[in-house]
């Protein structure tokens, strides 16, 4: 089972120390101990948690699409320069850059404080994980 430090669990979800031990007291997540007798997470439980609370801002782009990776926020930074442009936005605790050209950035009118959908559909996603702490 893997076990997450309070401190651990809390910066995963967005939330304070603090929340992540009330979330103990009312038995959101179970009660356990490390060998060292600190307080940790069980990451399954984390898991479970993180995907229902998981819902971002709804979509109002109200298509369909087969891409699964649709991140909606506001678009914190744009730049324009000729022909191409690179658009941020803030999707929940995520940033997502996106290059286009600046036809589209016009028109899709996209300007700072615009909301818009992020879609990524990819044949290759790297997934990587930490060293074991006693490697670090």
């Amino acid at each position: 089972m893997t076990k997450l430090r309070i401190r651990d669990a809390a910066r995963y979800l967005g939330v304070s120390d603090d929340t992540v031990r009330r979330l103990i007291e009312h038995g959101t997540f179970s009660r356990i101990s490390d060998d060292s007798g600190r307080s940790v997470v069980d990451g399954r439980e984390l898991a479970v948690h993180a995907k229902a609370r998981g819902e971002q801002l709804g979509d109002p782009s109200g298509v369909r699409s087969s891409a699964r990776n649709r991140f909606v926020g506001i678009v914190t930074d744009l730049v324009v320069d000729g022909v191409m442009a690179q658009v941020e936005l803030q999707c929940g605790p995520h940033r997502v850059v996106s290059l286009m050209s600046a036809e589209a950035v016009r028109d899709l009118g996209l300007e700072l404080g615009s909301v818009a959908v992020a879609s990524v559909k990819a044949t290759m996603v790297t997934v990587e994980t930490p060293a074991p702490s006693e490697e670090r």
